[in-house]
């Protein structure tokens, strides 16, 4: 099977997108390791399909692959670029659209200096939705990894992330951490490790260890879970600069039942050309 696909960035956050509509294109997930390897294919941290709408309220089906090759429901930056990616490729004329994911439905606003706003939906805390392994809802949660015990905060934005804060993200163990926390028996579908230093009110640097994909060099849906953590805790404002490795993202969050909005850059990088 030879197929066309777009090689595209967010911060550091690689993708391939591939136009599903356009082109007859089988997935799976021997076919999306290969796409994914670094060495031996084009090299991400996820795959994007973009895909027919099954219902006429959306405009697109947005599928993300990690680089496992497993299926995850969001990818904040990965929205941004999707949105982009469509408006590039001439499949939609439209500045706001509405994507359709396995988890809910996602609102992306294209902005004319060049940013992508996304809707990220309501945050939710429930440990059944997360989901988490937990007799009840709490701010912060005990858990414990082989020699320690960490605090986290833990709360699902489509997917599920374990927040804690650090004193200096540069020293944090997210190498050493972050599989654990990953594939921890309370987590039974895993989860998004964050590791958040809070600077101010209004300012966060982060890292974070993604499931099926390691550290990336910035996490969308991370951010926006690290910030939801910080503001429930009374920490941070609703306005939040998130400074990652890749570089800063925007994330707004006015508690309650309100939705989470993420701002920052996508950007093309090249278009090729696969055999698989």
């Amino acid at each position: 099977m030879r197929m066309n696909f777009t090689k595209m960035q967010a911060l550091g956050n690689d993708f391939v997108v591939i136009d599903a509509i356009s082109q007859a294109v089988s997935m799976d997930r021997e076919r999306a390791k290969k796409i994914a390897d670094r060495r031996l294919g084009v090299g991400c941290d996820q795959i994007l399909m973009v895909e027919r709408a099954s219902r006429d309220d959306v405009d697109f089906r947005f599928r993300v692959i990690n680089a496992d090759g497993g299926e995850v429901a969001q990818c904040g930056n990965g929205a941004r670029c999707f949105a982009l990616f469509v408006r590039q490729h001439g499949l939609t004329q439209k500045n706001e659209m509405r994507l359709e994911t396995a988890a809910d439905i996602l609102v992306v606003t294209l902005s004319p200096n060049g940013e992508v706003c996304v809707n990220m939906g309501v945050p939710r805390f429930a440990p059944e939705d997360i989901p988490l392994i937990a007799e009840r809802r709490r701010e912060v949660y005990d858990l414990e990894l082989e020699r320690q015990t960490v605090e986290i905060s833990a709360l699902s934005l489509g997917n599920p992330h374990a927040v804690q804060i650090v004193e200096d993200v540069d020293r944090a163990p997210v190498s050493q951490q972050g599989p654990l926390i990953e594939g921890h028996a309370r987590f039974p579908q895993r989860a998004n490790a964050g590791f958040m230093q809070i600077c101010s009110r209004d300012r966060i640097r982060l890292r974070v260890f993604e499931r099926g994909a390691g550290e990336t060099m910035a996490c969308g849906s991370g951010a926006c879970a690290a910030v939801v953590a910080g503001h429930q805790r009374g920490l941070l404002d609703d306005s939040v600069s998130v400074d990652l490795p890749g570089g800063s993202l925007r994330v707004r969050w006015s508690g309650n039942a309100k939705p989470v909005y993420l701002t920052g850059p996508a950007q093309s990088v090249f278009d090729g050309e696969i055999e698989l």
